[in-house]
């Protein structure tokens, strides 16, 4: 992994860039910025996706696989931190004096001037930023966007637009979020991860206070979530707009009722507009009243806010529906954190009524599930009817001896509840045997863990069938 220098000079003009990752999700909706802004665009990947074939079909070279013939003559190179110091298109990049430069400073040079809306917090920023620009283009506005997973009814993760307003997903996992010139700055919520990178909880939190300071003209913030609030407690910025349950938010969310799509009354003032969603869970309903909190800072009013928000149909991977056999729903989502994982959950359990809930967790990274398993032992027993548990995804990480899925299971209180099943196949005929007709299955992780639900769906028809 590549830790962030934004010490390092952003060119003033780039007219040919290549990019190292260019598949993920956030690459590849900035590639695609780039083509638009008729910049020449290059890039690579270690596997070939959807998300290759898009840019290439958009105008874009891409190749699979790293070799430093693939730079081509690109003057700058951009990177995620993702990869590998050893990278061969990195460290040529770096011998021939080319700009190299982190995804982070090139999103900020796409920017430029313009008024941004940054949506940073540990969960739910990715459904914060739909919502907030697929609200902002129902009430007639054209913002650029740059979000961290697919927005359901646009088919994209990022789009250029023709207003001045630019909204972006921040991350604060690198501590590239405080690199930004950002006008608001909203916060969902904070809870200590990452702690890798920034040392500390204090380092961690005191980083948040700073992005929220540094915001130009406001900075909306939770009023229930005690991480938030203690970002808050540290905040000098003098426009600081709350939203929430708390009785004192300046956006206040009541009534929340979550059976099927959630529904809230979100007061402001002495006015108050009952919202109706289409997307499940009251983590959702929160999220919305964040995103409303920020149309009111930027002028809209409340009941033109609210209605431009119910249109938000969800993002991929966010409990986002895969298939059904044999009566059984197989669902999917990016929860990676205990907390993730019980918002999650509980917005499944809003969905799965009587059905029983059985969740197939992937966990992420050796460093998370060494520091959390006791935490997502705790939740998914506590919630879910029982739990499939495959082996950690390491991503960017070495495997440490003794972090596998099994830390996790082992730590039910009643191994009844769970099973460990490392081979993928074993685990979709297991979850196949066990799933009745009106189960829901969720697969859990933000790695690969999605690709074992065709492998699911198999294996309940093929069980249908004997």
């Amino acid at each position: 992994m590549i830790r962030p220098d934004l010490t390092l000079p952003i060119p003033d003009e780039i007219r040919s860039a290549h990019f190292i990752g260019i598949g993920g999700s956030g690459m590849s909706g900035l590639a695609k910025m780039f083509l638009d802004a008729g910049i020449r665009v290059s890039g690579s990947d270690r596997a070939d996706s959807a998300n290759l074939r898009a840019l290439a079909a958009a105008g874009a070279t891409v190749h699979v696989g790293h070799d430093a013939a693939h730079l081509g003559d690109a003057d700058t190179v951009i990177h995620t931190g993702a990869i590998w110091p050893e990278n061969p298109e990195f460290t040529t990049a770096k011998q021939r004096g080319l700009h190299v430069i982190h995804r982070s400073q090139a999103l900020f040079w796409l920017i430029g001037g313009r008024r941004l809306v940054s949506v940073a917090g540990a969960h739910g920023k990715t459904s914060s930023t739909g919502m907030l620009v697929t609200s902002l283009q129902a009430l007639g506005a054209d913002p650029s966007f740059v979000n961290g997973g697919v927005i359901e009814q646009l088919g994209v993760s990022s789009g250029t637009g023709t207003d001045e307003l630019f909204v972006i997903e921040a991350d604060e996992s690198d501590g590239t979020f405080e690199l930004y010139d950002t006008a608001i700055a909203v916060i969902t919520n904070v809870d200590p991860d990452h702690l890798d990178f920034f040392g500390s909880e204090d380092a961690f939190y005191d980083a948040f206070v700073r992005f929220a300071d540094g915001a130009r003209e406001a900075v909306v913030i939770s009023s229930d979530d005690a991480g938030a609030q203690r970002v808050r407690a540290g905040l000098t910025h003098r426009t600081v707009v709350t939203f929430g349950r708390a009785a004192d938010a300046d956006l206040r969310i009541d009534d929340i009722a979550a059976a099927g799509g959630v529904s809230a009354t979100l007061v402001h003032g002495d006015q108050s507009v009952r919202m109706q969603l289409g997307v499940p869970g009251a983590h959702n309903a929160i999220n919305a009243g964040g995103v409303v909190a920020v149309l009111l800072t930027l002028g809209y009013d409340l009941e033109a806010a609210v209605r431009a928000v119910e249109g938000f149909a969800g993002t991929v991977r966010r409990l986002e529906l895969h298939g059904e056999a044999r009566g059984v729903r197989v669902y999917d989502d990016y929860s990676h954190h205990p907390t993730e994982v019980r918002a999650a959950l509980e917005a499944m359990r809003g969905v799965a009524g009587s059905g029983r809930l059985i969740a197939i967790q992937q966990p992420h990274t050796y460093s998370r599930t060494q520091h959390m398993y006791r935490e997502f032992a705790e939740v998914l027993e506590e919630l879910a009817d029982h739990t499939v548990m495959l082996d950690v995804y390491g991503a960017r990480e070495d495997p440490v001896p003794g972090v596998t899925g099994e830390l996790v299971s082992g730590a039910f209180t009643d191994q009844g509840n769970v099973h460990y099943v490392p081979d993928w196949q074993e685990a979709a005929d297991y979850t196949a045997r066990i799933a009745r007709d009106g189960d829901y299955v969720v697969t859990l992780g933000c790695g690969n863990v999605y690709q074992i639900i065709p492998q699911v769906l198999d294996s309940l028809r093929r069980s249908a069938e004997d």
